[in-house]
């Protein structure tokens, strides 16, 4: 049976009810879905010659998508993450047609059956104490923009926060007192809160009574007043990091982005002994196997590991097939 419903209010209700309504996603999110569906439309426009208001849902189905995924890939030249990005937006989507378009499940079967590809897994990259250290100290704190820096970069390594999370950080989220601590907003609104060193909860304070002239509520504003881009947060990142370079030359050459100091924040916690359940709840992380991927790039815990795991003195023996079946299988 062919659905003949059109695309149009399905992808309506799709960003509008389902997205934003109902699972409360992050601006991010909404921003690459629709360039997802913006990218595929002009795609079938391009195949079809039919403009995105006309068409129906029964012409994306499964090749059409096949097809789309490929031209992702040969002619914008995509990596397999990328592509796999924008599978994960039409799949969310068709589970949405499933739901609210009983005609559509059938096409909605087909397209959620498409596999992602497998990529490269890469391990983590952090810095470690000497240069997460430089480069909190490089901005210059004579300045105002020097004090709002190290203030801004000491607090994404003590919290291992977003950069989302940072950029939209109100003073009213920080609390002081027995035990200082900032209440973060995460993804899928998940609110959790996490403690403060001593020297972070006095650098905060200090800076947040400097702002009290502002009238602002943010807790790292621009020049201005008004909230970081993540831009702003990177090129506040990479002027640290280049002032530290001079005297820390390990920083050289790397490529350290806001995720990385989160990833030095995880890393750092793990090496202190923490247990990596609570450096899920600590980072946010939905699912603890998130957060395993810390331990396997972390060294140390694997040197560990080692040293407790005496060597065998016995000679391992060879498997020896004695079935013809068995032999087969062997020689694959």
């Amino acid at each position: 049976m062919k659905t003949t419903t059109m695309i149009g209010p399905l992808l309506q209700g799709f960003f509008v009810e389902h997205l934003l309504a109902h699972k409360h996603v992050s601006p991010r999110t909404v921003s690459s879905y629709r360039d997802t569906f913006r990218l595929l439309l002009q795609f079938v426009r391009d195949r079809t010659h039919t403009e995105p208001s006309s068409l129906r849902i029964g012409a994306l189905d499964a090749p059409i998508i096949l097809s789309f995924l490929d031209h992702l890939e040969s002619e914008r030249h995509n990596s397999p993450r990328s592509r796999n990005a924008r599978l994960a937006a039409i799949h969310s989507f068709f589970r949405w047609v499933a739901l609210c378009d009983p005609e559509s499940v059938g096409l909605a079967t087909r397209v959620l059956a498409i596999p992602a590809k497998r990529t490269d897994r890469l391990l983590v990259q952090s810095l470690s104490r000497v240069e997460i250290d430089a480069v909190l100290a490089a901005p210059d704190r004579s300045q105002w923009r020097g004090r709002r820096d190290h203030a801004l970069l000491l607090t994404m390594y003590n919290t291992g926060a977003r950069v989302s999370e940072i950029t939209a950080l109100q003073q009213a989220q920080v609390q002081f007192g027995g035990s200082a601590l900032i209440n973060l907003m995460g993804k899928g609104r998940k609110e959790r809160s996490i403690p403060l060193w001593a020297n972070t909860a006095q650098v905060l304070k200090a800076w947040f009574h400097e702002l009290e002239d502002t009238h602002t509520s943010i807790a790292f504003p621009s020049h201005r007043g008004r909230q970081l881009s993540r831009n702003g947060v990177d090129y506040i990142l990479q002027q640290a990091v280049s002032r530290a370079s001079s005297h820390c030359p390990g920083l050289t050459g790397k490529r350290i982005s806001p995720h990385v100091v989160r990833h030095t924040t995880a890393a750092h916690l793990l090496q202190a002994g923490i247990d990596i359940s609570i450096i899920a709840l600590w980072l946010g992380h939905e699912s603890i196997e998130t957060t395993h991927v810390y331990i396997e790039a972390d060294l140390a815990t694997k040197e560990r590991a080692l040293e407790k795991l005496a060597p065998t003195e016995a000679t391992p023996l060879r498997f020896k097939p004695a079935d013809s079946v068995f032999a087969f299988l062997q020689q694959l």
